[in-house]
């Protein structure tokens, strides 16, 4: 996979498909390292599949009989030098954290998470979803209830335009996380 954006989405179908119900992203980019979260509340794992989760040949899915988006994501992220930790639990839900080292030539760069979410949220419409980007010191938050709330229960998250706003508000939340700093007329930072 070519960047993050794109693991972060494989995951969260995971999530889906596991029957989560919610979903929490976040996304960082401090200290040296790039790492994202995944954390949802669907079935979680057996302790017997979670020790094979990484292997490529372990998947629950019945259409085929290898799962390579784990094993990508580990390789991925331990070529950089970073690693992939999973935390589940049967009944209760499942954690995934990876990290990568920036500074590293092959670390993935995080991608489009504009369109990444509004995939999610227009495949899921029901999924409650909390995104959490940080960079520079900054951060944004994009919560699905609230947007539910303000749109009302008539609009649906699925519409093309909520997607196409969703998209293209996580892409100016991000241009602006990765903006210089605004200066005074003097050249101070305010």
């Amino acid at each position: 996979m070519k960047d993050l954006s794109l693991h972060i989405l494989d995951i969260a179908q995971n999530s889906i498909t596991a029957g989560a119900r919610h979903l929490d992203l976040t996304l960082t980019e401090e200290a040296g390292q790039i790492a994202f979260t995944v954390t949802d509340d669907g079935c979680g794992m057996s302790r017997a599949l979670l020790e094979q989760v990484s292997d490529p040949f372990t998947t629950t899915r019945t259409t085929r009989k290898m799962g390579l988006g784990i094993p990508l994501l580990r390789m991925a992220a331990e070529q950089t030098g970073g690693s992939v930790e999973i935390t589940s639990t049967e009944g209760a839900g499942t954690t995934l954290r990876a990290v990568f080292n920036a500074a590293h030539i092959d670390c993935p760069p995080p991608g489009d998470m504009g369109d990444t979410l509004s995939l999610l949220i227009q495949g899921a419409p029901v999924l409650e979803i909390v995104y959490t980007r940080a960079a520079h010191g900054r951060r944004f938050r994009l919560d699905t209830a609230e947007l539910r709330e303000q749109l009302g229960p008539q609009v649906s998250l699925a519409q093309p335009e909520v997607a196409l706003w969703v998209r293209d508000y996580i892409r100016e939340q991000e241009a602006a996380l990765h903006s210089p700093e605004p200066r005074t007329a003097s050249g101070d930072r305010p």
